[in-house]
């Protein structure tokens, strides 16, 4: 069952980065000028950076391609998971790599600028997407911990 639902996300990955390569490859142009961000595009690039590298870290979709130098366990606070590189060597370098959001958010930044000075079309519509999800995220983390923590001042109240 697990080797299905991984079989299932990596197809999915796949599907998603196919698609996205063949609409780039499409309609890209490629530009001899230097690149000009502007204020939007680094606010994309910011929040898809952050919200890739979560991706590849993290989440349940990219635990296939974590797995040969990752595992995932509980983490220390016992509030979830977590993932810890594994092995030894290379292997365990790429999973440090690979397990923290910020060194693979620095890689992923160097591409997705690439891709943006590369098929500025296409990448800036991939950076609207991951920026609204990267946004909606952060926005969710934030209600959260403003549920609880209201409701921890209510019960310290004694209003519950």
């Amino acid at each position: 069952m697990k080797q299905e639902a991984d079989i299932t996300n990596v197809t999915l990955l796949s599907v998603f980065l196919g698609i996205f390569g063949i609409f780039a490859n499409r309609f890209g142009q490629r530009h001899t000028k230097s690149l000009d961000l502007t204020k939007t595009d680094l606010v994309l690039l910011a929040i898809s950076t952050f919200r890739l590298g979560r991706l590849v870290s993290y989440d349940k979709v990219f635990a296939p391609l974590r797995a040969p130098v990752a595992i995932t366990k509980p983490d220390e606070s016992g509030a979830g998971d977590t993932t810890a590189p594994r092995g030894k060597g290379a292997r365990r370098s790429l999973g440090e790599l690979i397990t923290c959001p910020i060194c693979s958010g620095t890689w992923i930044a160097a591409i997705l600028v690439y891709a943006l000075h590369l098929w500025p079309g296409a990448t800036r519509i991939f950076l609207a997407i991951l920026g609204t999800i990267g946004s909606a995220e952060l926005l969710d983390a934030l209600a959260e911990n403003l549920s609880w923590s209201g409701q921890a001042a209510r019960k310290d109240a004694g209003d519950e």
